[in-house]
């Protein structure tokens, strides 16, 4: 997702999260048409960013980042309009692109199209005086040295976890879990939020902006899937428990599938960046908006103008699993053979498939993100 990824972070015992894997080859940004709408969104904050930064006609010098860039689909649109609005105001201006993402992240693919080489059309190939460049390291890592970024940009990356806090017994995400299972997610995820921004404090120069769109649960208790509806996440386990049950999958591939995601809530993503005690407030990060919005499935918003299933269930179905089959392939038993594995997980989004065709109504996967503009002091 989001941000997405060739390939993401990973497998998924309870410590490291090396195999989280999103669609590679650069069928991420043609499957989640939803991510770019959430991107396209978060564009005139990115510019209004730009715009209040001290960048001068005779400025020579604009970096950005697109941390968590996945294959790079999604933010192109993006890209060229920062660009240009800097190019604009800085006649001449040379301006660098870094992409990073996880170790992991298919940057094959991410190169074939900001290169041209695809569908997509690049802004590199339209842009005078602009460069790309490919970080090989993670966001839960220094990316590039000090003071050498003007713009962060990311979205719809930085809820998956550095690794898995611990299995969950009965759900496939920790929206589903209570008491001790969900502390020891919400108390990781505090710790890897304050490291990613700690990253990013030493990244930017002073005077810097970043604007970070991520998952949330908003303040009214939706996220990613649950707006109303079906949720998603509860479908997810549902199927799950199903092959359980029949004995397609056993207890511990039951419990070895839970997604090392977490969605903050405002208040958590706030609080380190209110805090003066806190060592992200004391690395001169300030937080300076943040407002939550959803951004409608665009699946069912076409079922809902042309009421035709096969079309939603085709869009839908290959959109989710381009964030979470290399998840529910990973908790599968290294006994199994590769054919196994493939006919378990075909036969897992089939049967999605399946449900939503049978009664589309309510199916879905909304996004809900918060948008934030943070400053460096």
């Amino acid at each position: 997702m989001e941000n997405s990824s060739g390939n993401r972070g990973g497998l998924m015992n309870s410590t490291q999260a090396d195999n989280v894997t999103m669609s590679g080859g650069g069928l991420y940004s043609l499957a989640t048409k939803g991510a770019k709408d959430v991107i396209d969104l978060a564009t005139p904050r990115v510019i209004e960013a730009v715009n209040s930064m001290d960048l001068s006609a005779s400025a020579s010098r604009f970096t950005m980042a697109d941390v968590g860039c996945a294959d790079g689909g999604t933010s192109l649109d993006m890209v060229r309009e920062v660009l240009t609005e800097v190019q604009n105001k800085a006649p001449g201006c040379q301006c660098t692109v870094v992409y990073c993402d996880q170790t992991a992240n298919d940057f094959n693919a991410l190169i074939d199209i900001v290169h041209g080489r695809t569908r997509f059309s690049s802004w590199l190939s339209d842009m005078p005086n602009a460069y790309s460049l490919v970080s090989g390291s993670s966001f839960y890592l220094q990316a590039v040295p000090d003071a050498s970024l003007d713009l962060v940009f990311s979205a719809t990356a930085m809820h998956w976890l550095s690794r898995k806090p611990c299995d969950l017994n009965d759900h496939v995400h920790v929206v589903g879990a209570s008491n001790e299972e969900y502390r020891a997610f919400a108390d990781h995820a505090r710790q890897d939020w304050e490291t990613i921004l700690l990253c990013r404090a030493r990244e930017l120069r002073p005077g810097g902006r970043m604007v970070l769109v991520n998952f949330c649960r908003d303040p009214q208790g939706r996220y990613l899937g649950n707006t109303g509806g079906v949720n998603m996440f509860d479908t997810l386990r549902d199927i799950w428990k199903e092959f359980l049950v029949s004995g397609k999958i056993t207890e511990q591939e039951y419990r070895t599938m839970t997604l090392p995601q977490y969605y903050n809530t405002v208040e958590e993503f706030t609080a380190p960046l209110q805090d003066p005690a806190n060592p992200v407030y004391q690395a001169g990060l300030r937080l300076e908006d943040i407002e939550t919005r959803i951004v409608p499935c665009p699946f069912a918003r076409q079922y809902a103008v042309d009421g035709n299933p096969e079309q939603f269930a085709d869009g839908l179905i290959p959109t989710i699993r381009s964030w979470n089959q290399s998840i529910f392939r990973a908790g599968l038993s290294a006994r199994r053979s590769r054919q196994d594995k493939d006919a378990i997980i075909e036969q897992y989004y089939t049967t999605y498939r399946n449900k939503v065709l049978e009664d589309p109504r309510g199916h879905g996967m909304d996004y809900v993100h918060a948008y934030m503009t943070i400053s460096r002091i």
